[in-house]
């Protein structure tokens, strides 16, 4: 009785909208997050944004996309690289205080944790062990 009131079609707009609503919560997100974290522009500029992103929701998330794309893609590059680098001195302290099993362990939890890759554990692995 219910699937006869509630027929495919229905069923499949639903799940694009719910699928379309997730992806707006998502570019909300992301776009709020790079307007705090940008160091290029105060406080005033930062509300002007997030009023227009606020009050005109799909024309400010679209003018901050297609005005900001590049010093959006600029800064994620810098935050990897300078969560990499911190990896990296992580890894060399690591390295430098303890012995080659410390070692070997700790790049072993880097490696389940996802931090490093395959590779990165077995250079890991050969510097403890030389």
């Amino acid at each position: 009785m219910l699937a006869a009131s509630y027929p495919f079609l229905d069923v499949l707009w639903t799940m694009i909208v719910f699928f379309a609503f997730i992806i707006w919560i998502w570019l909300l997100i992301t776009i709020f997050s790079d307007i705090f974290r940008r160091h290029d522009i105060g406080g005033g500029a930062k509300a002007l944004w997030i009023i227009f992103v606020i009050v005109l929701p799909f024309l400010g998330v679209l003018v901050y996309l297609i005005s900001q794309h590049d010093s959006m893609n600029e800064r994620n590059m810098a935050q990897m690289q300078q969560v990499k680098q911190q990896q990296d001195e992580y890894i060399k302290s690591v390295a430098a205080t303890a012995s080659p099993a410390d070692q070997i362990a700790q790049a072993k939890q880097l490696l389940d944790s996802g931090a490093i890759s395959q590779a990165e554990f077995d250079s890991l692995k050969a510097k403890a062990l030389a």
